[in-house]
């Protein structure tokens, strides 16, 4: 169900990071709706887990493509970095809000992403994914279209797992 939504999001993941790669990405392997991945980029890897929604409202509008995802660059010193891309712009000065059931965790935006607002935060979102049962994502499109997005979490731990040891 979820295998051709998350390919073609991982390659778009290299499309949106700015970086210019003469490859798509490897699936490392699919965990139910979260899959694995990693590229080379210069002398490193990146690894990545991510998802797309189960559930987008309003239900009536174009959402594009949407996705969540978590990923390690050991080259770059980055563990575990949690990010959301929406299929549009964001509006401006906007927070996207992600809550995995009763934790809230704040992400400031640009364009079409949101990263955490406080980096503090990113491994006790983490932590908040491989024990949660629901994550929904709330935002805010340029246009001032409120939606909001509903994750299943169930593979996300084993998906984390397989990029741990990402070198």
């Amino acid at each position: 169900m979820f295998g051709k939504s998350i390919v073609a999001a991982s390659v778009i993941i290299v499309g949106v990071t700015g970086t210019a790669l003469a490859q798509t990405p490897s699936q490392i392997s699919q965990f139910n709706a979260w899959g694995a991945y990693s590229y080379q980029q210069g002398n490193g890897k990146v690894c990545y887990v991510l998802s797309v929604p189960v559930d987008k409202q309003p239900a009536k509008i174009d959402h594009g493509d949407n996705f969540f995802m978590v990923s390690q660059k050991p080259g770059q010193n980055v563990s575990f970095e949690p990010q959301f891309k929406a299929g549009y712009e964001l509006q401006k000065d906007s927070k996207v809000t992600v809550t995995i059931d009763e934790r809230s965790f704040s992400m400031f935006t640009n364009g079409s992403h949101g990263w955490m607002e406080n980096a503090a935060e990113e491994p006790q979102l983490v932590a908040a994914l491989r024990s949660g049962h629901k994550m929904t994502i709330s935002a805010v499109s340029k246009r001032g279209t409120k939606t909001s997005y509903g994750y299943s979490l169930k593979g996300v731990s084993a998906a984390l797992k397989a990029i741990a040891t990402c070198k």
